[in-house]
């Protein structure tokens, strides 16, 4: 495999179709293009930063002049480790009243001990207020062992790759980690780890600046990677979340991923296994690809 560092780009829109125009030794023709799996983002539609919605005294008209902003999206650089960690870091820490919370939706298993637990108080107390009270405690125990484990899985990360991103990422061959810039300022973050045995490269780290979603941004991220693994004819991209809110699944679905399979009662750092840690937290990891060409 050629490995390819990839250049800066100031513009949302990766690659183009004419896949001939990308260097190396040519390989079997991809199965996926750039513009089968969505259409570019306009470059004259440049990103905006979020702003507060002020009004004037002559009716309410909302604040005119802002500055519009060109999203950029280059290479790490050891300055942004900081602020790379940071975004990582209240990107996962959101997660923790998703689990505790959301998470039950998928979990018909817990609802039903959830309820069998209220009936029995109420039978043993007699009393509706404490029966009542039941499904409260249960909802704070959920969110206690969320924050718990996910702090301890935070811990582990930081750790670990975001501890040092320019040697696990940027120095490491077929491995490379993006940020996204809008008015000076790092907004997102993706990361990209290549396996060159399996000719394959995984999607990490995606994360962006809570101030600044919906813009985009992490599709043009998401793109990012995909330009990184076609220029260095990786087979395919494979990706794992136990992210919660759909609105991330439809951002992976949205970039041409496709769903291959959910692991129930996932593992991760800081986990004990304990009874009470199963009745309280459990975690269902989904796992994407997107083909690019065949081996």
């Amino acid at each position: 495999m050629h490995f390819i560092p990839p250049k800066m780009v100031c513009e949302t829109g990766i690659l183009a179709d004419d896949h001939s125009s990308i260097a190396g030794p040519q390989k079997d023709p991809l199965i996926v293009s750039s513009s089968q799996m969505w259409p570019p983002l306009p470059s004259t539609s440049p990103l905006v930063p979020p702003t507060s919605n002020t009004t004037t005294s002559s009716g309410g008209a909302a604040e005119e002049g802002i500055k519009e902003q060109q999203l950029c999206i280059r290479e790490f650089q050891p300055s942004d480790q900081e602020t790379a960690r940071r975004i990582f870091y209240e990107g996962i820490k959101e997660r923790i009243p998703s689990s505790a919370f959301r998470g039950l939706k998928y979990q018909p298993l817990l609802q039903c001990i959830y309820a069998l637990l209220t009936l029995i108080c109420f039978v043993v107390t007699n009393s509706l207020v404490l029966a009542s009270c039941m499904p409260i405690i249960l909802l704070g125990m959920r969110y206690y062992y969320s924050r718990k484990i996910i702090l301890h899985h935070l811990e582990c990360a930081l750790r670990t790759d975001m501890s040092d991103i320019e040697q696990y990422y940027m120095k490491q061959p077929g491995s490379c980690f993006w940020v996204a810039v809008l008015d000076g300022k790092v907004v997102g973050i993706v990361a990209a780890r290549g396996n060159e045995e399996d000719n394959v490269v995984e999607l990490r780290r995606m994360s962006v600046d809570s101030n600044y979603r919906g813009k985009g941004i992490a599709k043009a991220l998401g793109r990012k990677v995909l330009e990184f693994a076609m220029l260095n004819h990786y087979s395919s991209i494979v990706l794992g979340t136990t992210a919660v809110k759909i609105a991330a699944h439809k951002l992976y679905e949205s970039l041409g991923f496709k769903h291959v399979g959910v692991v129930e009662n996932h593992t991760v750092p800081g986990m004990t296994h304990s009874l009470l840690e199963r009745m309280f937290f459990q975690l269902r990891y989904h796992r994407y690809c997107l083909q690019l060409r065949e081996e």
